[in-house]
């Protein structure tokens, strides 16, 4: 069976280095198996991924921004010590779309780190989500997305 690190490999996924909180919080907590992962916000190439969708951010640069939010997240995980293979089961996402009260396509939005965890972890990647509108997301980004792990027993 193939390991998590392998299979990024395979699919020639290189983590970003794990953002720094930017407020009073833990990007992870581990508390009876599963581990809580803060908001991370889209970078690609660096950069923040700012604006609104339905206005200034289309579609795919919407789904490719949820997508860095969800590399975030398995850096994060990475980050805090914890091996990938101890990813039992991606439990659930949560992602924030900053749009337009007009904009109604969040949910293919978010499908941009939903298929990321399919994509990386398999079966073990499905997870429950929520994908909601808002009007403003933190630094201005246009997605943010949480989650949470369970893991392995040690």
């Amino acid at each position: 069976m193939m390991t998590i690190e392998a299979r990024l490999a395979e699919l020639g996924i290189v983590l970003p280095q794990a953002a720094a909180p930017v407020a009073s919080y833990q990007p992870v907590v581990v508390a009876n198996g599963l581990a809580h992962i803060s908001g991370q916000l889209p970078f690609v190439a660096g950069e923040l991924v700012k604006g609104r969708l339905g206005e200034d951010v289309s579609l795919e640069q919407g789904y490719d921004a949820a997508r860095a939010c969800g590399l975030m997240i398995i850096a994060q995980i990475r980050a805090a010590g914890i091996a990938l293979d101890n990813v039992a089961r991606v439990v659930k996402l949560g992602a924030f779309i900053n749009s337009t009260p007009d904009f109604t396509d969040q949910p293919k939005v978010a499908n941009g780190a939903s298929e990321l965890m399919f994509e990386v972890f398999g079966d073990l990647g499905r997870h429950a989500r929520s994908a909601v509108g808002v009007p403003v997301l933190p630094l201005g980004a246009a997605v943010e997305v949480d989650a949470i792990i369970a893991l392995a027993a040690d």
